[in-house]
């Protein structure tokens, strides 16, 4: 029974990563950093939302910044301690601190982010009950972001 439980888990984690991604792929088409983020309560999407720094001329419309607020319109509340956030990058360090404030239940992220990422500063910036899985689909994510600067440096 256990096993079927894990399976289960590992099947809905990447369900809702390919969410994110096709967020991601958004993004990408906006000339976006292509990161996407999904949220999901009680296993329906309740937010969508993919980075909107460009768009908005905003440093902080980052894509899970976008799905906190998303999620918190949707519930009528600011804490999400019941939600998993699916992003396609492992959130900075401004997201990390948004989402400790949110109370988020788990976090659920693809690609690492070794520059910019919050654990390398500080893992211990999210609430103490959120729970981290880190490199779901991984490798997507990742190609993602790889080919949106290799264009970029290409032009």
């Amino acid at each position: 029974m256990k096993d079927d439980v894990e399976l289960l888990s590992v099947q809905s984690d990447e369900h809702f990563m390919r969410l994110a991604l096709q967020e991601a792929q958004q993004a990408m088409h906006r000339d976006e950093v292509p990161v996407g983020a999904v949220v999901v309560s009680r296993g329906k999407v309740i937010a969508r939302s993919h980075n909107l720094t460009e768009a908005l001329n905003d440093v902080t419309a980052h894509a899970e910044m976008q799905a906190i607020t998303a999620a918190a319109n949707h519930l009528g509340g600011k804490y999400l301690e019941k939600c998993t956030l699916y992003v396609t990058l492992e959130p900075c360090v401004m997201c990390a601190g948004a989402l400790f404030w949110s109370h988020i239940g788990r976090i659920v992220f693809g690609a690492n982010d070794e520059k910019r990422g919050y654990r390398r500063l500080e893992s211990s910036l999210l609430h103490p009950k959120t729970e981290v899985l880190g490199g779901v689909l991984a490798d997507e994510a990742s190609a993602l972001i790889k080919d949106f600067f290799q264009h970029k440096r290409n032009r």
